[in-house]
């Protein structure tokens, strides 16, 4: 990730879904340079917490402005975490690192990168900051360095600014090669607060986490090993 000369200041659009990861890129973003601008998306998930969260963490970091985008992706389903399907609960570290999880959206990551991207054109941003991690990454396909790099080639050859400047995107991805415990350890360096984050897939009415499901076992998986201890309450 590239650092700004103290003389210079250009904006980034940050994805900022309130879980753990999102926060430690918006920090990442900070620490470089940008001027912050945060999207998030109400796309009919499970539960509002997490958009809850998302607002919480861009107002602890000042954001220049933070839009949520409503998308329905309920209308297709086909995964626990828009349809009505029952979200994996403690499974072991070969099941979660065996083929694609059912709480795989499908191409979320590429129709929230591609408003993420309208957006930058529009503000004169061309730096986007996605959180996704192909360590501890539960089997999502489009949390692979690969597919961000080919995004960022998408970009350049399909928008406007792509086209009148050559190589004007840069997607950048600073926790792809991280274990989740870096991870921790490098929010907790750039003074996240994870107690405003919120991970879990399935949380009860109080939005207590539930401390079972793939996402909250890798979390408390990377909280235990960077010696630290996880700020949010679970059940």
């Amino acid at each position: 990730m590239t650092e700004l000369s103290s003389t210079e200041t250009r904006q980034a659009v940050v994805l900022v879904s309130g879980g753990l990861d999102s926060a430690t890129t918006l920090a990442c973003a900070r620490d470089a340079g940008f001027e912050l601008n945060a999207i998030s998306f109400d796309y009919g998930q499970r539960h509002r917490f997490e958009l809850e969260a998302a607002a919480k963490v861009a107002s602890f970091f000042g954001v220049r402005r933070h839009i949520t985008c409503p998308i329905d992706l309920r209308a297709f389903g086909g995964s626990a975490l828009t349809d009505e399907i029952d979200v994996p609960k403690d499974r072991s570290d070969d099941e979660m690192s065996d083929g694609i999880p059912i709480t795989y959206v499908p191409a979320r990551n590429t129709v929230f990168l591609s408003l993420a991207l309208g957006w930058a054109e529009v503000i004169g941003a061309a730096d986007i900051f996605i959180g996704v991690n192909a360590v501890d990454y539960s089997g999502y396909p489009d949390c692979r360095p690969e597919y961000v790099a080919s995004f960022q080639n998408l970009a350049n050859l399909a928008t406007k600014a792509g086209v009148e400047n050559a190589n004007h995107w840069v997607i950048h991805a600073p926790l792809v090669s991280l274990t989740k415990a870096e991870i921790v350890q490098l929010g907790t360096k750039l003074g996240v607060d994870y107690s405003l984050t919120h991970s879990c897939y399935d949380p009860d009415s109080d939005g207590q986490s539930c401390g079972h499901c793939d996402s909250c076992l890798l979390r408390l998986t990377g909280f235990a090993e960077a010696g630290l201890t996880d700020p949010v309450t679970y059940q």
